[in-house]
């Protein structure tokens, strides 16, 4: 009866201990409580509890907004990877590490991912039967830890350095405009010329970046005038084909419009700056063979476009 007391005691503990990662994480007891699907009382008696048995605060709450004391984020951390140790240990054990099993959750911009990511993780999922896979498309799965995410594309500049990134390849850029827009304004000669144009941005972010070119010029966004920003690359590959402007976006996805004519590249004797792609993922002792072999193949899929020439003829 003692034994079954301490044992419970002790397992109570460690749930008190994931519940205060979770609260951590989420940024409240509330939101902790919302994504776990139980009660905040529950939480917070139990964080207490953990507090008592340290001898020492760990979170400062309000009813807005729960951060950790100086002491809790120290445990935070070190809590953090003794778990996730743990964890990688138990996968080890059980050998599961070395088999392309289990869930895969990998996140990918929209159409990036149902063009190149979503055949990969069908194949994969052929090969593997027991592999399972959530998709996360969009611009919601920036934050690996919060969403937990296993791997993410990202294009672009990474910033995140608390994340392994394996580089995949350069994606190749083109700046296009439709038949029916350049015939109205004009077709730039130089990149100076552009300064008289519409551009249809991606992104905010977009708007902020000056075009690169391979010879170290550029040409800065300050004198780039728009009227249209819109995070889809669909919806701006319609909008440069029905004639609303100018944009800078991946070869591959505007390679068939181009061939059918429907948008027209600008300045090829230009040599733009390529994306440059990776795979990013949250460091484990030992990374699981699932996330091994996606990057893999997503390297096999990325340096195909890498290795693509430019065909504007």
């Amino acid at each position: 009866m003692q034994l079954l007391i301490v044992k419970n005691a002790i397992n109570s503990m460690h749930d008190a201990k994931t519940l205060f990662i979770r609260v951590v994480e989420a940024g409240s007891i509330k939101k902790a409580a919302t994504q776990l699907g139980i009660e905040p009382s529950s939480i917070s008696r139990k964080i207490a509890a953990l507090e008592n048995h340290l001898g020492v605060k760990l979170l400062n709450r309000s009813t807005v907004r729960t951060t950790p004391t100086e002491q809790g984020q120290t445990y935070y951390k070190r809590l953090k990877e003794l778990l996730e140790a743990q964890h990688a240990l138990d996968e080890e054990i059980s050998s599961s590490i070395k088999k392309v099993s289990g869930t895969l959750k990998v996140g990918a911009p929209i159409d990036f991912g149902a063009q190149f990511v979503v055949p990969i993780c069908r194949a994969m999922q052929e090969e593997y039967p027991e592999l399972n896979f959530e998709l996360f498309l969009g611009s919601d799965y920036e934050n690996l830890y919060s969403n937990k995410i296993d791997v993410a594309i990202r294009i672009g500049t990474l910033t995140d350095s608390q994340l392994i990134a394996r580089k995949l390849g350069e994606i190749p850029r083109v700046l296009v405009a439709s038949p029916e827009y350049l015939a109205q304004f004009g077709i730039p000669q130089t990149p100076k010329d552009l300064e008289h144009h519409n551009f249809i941005f991606y992104s905010a972010r977009q708007a902020k970046s000056d075009i690169e070119y391979h010879n170290f010029t550029r040409f800065p966004h300050v004198k780039m005038n728009s009227n249209f920003t819109v995070n889809s690359v669909s919806a701006v590959r319609e909008l440069v084909i029905k004639g609303a402007g100018i944009h800078l976006g991946p070869y591959w996805f505007f390679s068939e419009a181009i061939h059918k004519k429907l948008v027209v590249p600008l300045l090829t004797d230009y040599q733009l700056k390529s994306y440059t792609s990776h795979a990013v993922y949250k460091k484990h002792q030992n990374t699981p063979q699932k996330i091994s072999v996606f990057v893999e193949r997503m390297k096999a899929v990325v340096s195909n476009l890498t290795n693509s020439r430019l065909n504007f003829s």
